[in-house]
């Protein structure tokens, strides 16, 4: 059974689990299909308690097959206070004639952009994301790190502030899985290669090779069909957007 991203209970059991699209409704925040909170107090609460300050005509754009630990927050550019005069004291906030005379203050500050955050990213327990930053592909965040800067693709970042702490893969590896881009795959493919995805390796099945480089087992065996790791890096090598072939 593959799960549906529709569903906002995901894990029948389990309602510290969303999936996060469903539950969604704020135009300024974007969730793709997949992408999933844990929070033992309350994961359907994310717009409330895990994106703050948003005020803004910013976006947070969350990409697909995302994993946000509890803790998660999302600092948006509404926090942000005026620096340039002697006070950073946000008399605007409170109305009446404080407002009166410091709106254009406010409406001023530069903006610090979208919130972008691309896909299969994990976030661990207690991570704080600043305004504006882009967090890429595949990349890691560490328990407790305060994300202040862009982060490249797949590269692990911990600290206050975030700083590097190694890249997953060499630049090549890289390069390659950005451009199979698995996470953009029909879930039907996604399902048959799960193993290769997640772990690097083969299908589990009496399988052997294919002329075409690609797995399969005894066809009377529901005709599985999958690629090796083997295969899929050899396909994405090639520089191509298609799906890894798979045997006829």
């Amino acid at each position: 059974m593959i799960p549906d991203p529709s569903q906002r209970f995901p894990l029948p059991h389990a309602h510290r689990t969303v999936f996060l699209k469903p539950h969604v409704t704020a135009p300024n925040i974007e969730v793709g299909d997949y992408t999933y909170a844990d929070d033992p107090d309350d994961a359907t609460a994310f717009e409330a308690r895990n994106v703050l300050y948003a005020f803004g005509p910013e976006k947070l754009i969350i990409g697909k097959f995302c994993a946000i630990a509890a803790g998660t927050r999302f600092i948006m550019a509404g926090a942000n206070h005026a620096t340039s005069g002697v006070s950073t004291f946000p008399f605007t906030i409170f109305g009446g004639t404080w407002a009166e005379e410091t709106m254009d203050i406010i409406t001023s500050i530069p903006s610090k952009g979208d919130t972008v955050v691309g896909n299969d990213v994990w976030f661990g327990y207690n991570t704080l994301i600043m305004p504006g930053v882009t967090i890429g592909d595949g990349a890691i965040i560490a328990t407790g790190a305060v994300v202040t800067a862009d982060v490249p693709p797949y590269t692990i970042v911990g600290g206050n502030p975030a700083t590097v702490v190694k890249q997953r893969y060499p630049d090549a590896d890289v390069a390659r899985l950005l451009r199979a881009a698995w996470w953009d795959w029909p879930v039907e493919l996604v399902t048959e290669n799960v193993r290769a995805i997640m772990g690097g390796t083969r299908p589990r099945s009496s399988a052997s090779p294919c002329t075409t480089g690609c797995w399969r087992t005894d066809q009377r065996r529901n005709r599985f069909r999958g690629v090796s790791i083997d295969h899929f890096w050899h396909a994405v090598q090639s520089g191509t957007h298609r799906h890894p072939e798979r045997c006829r």
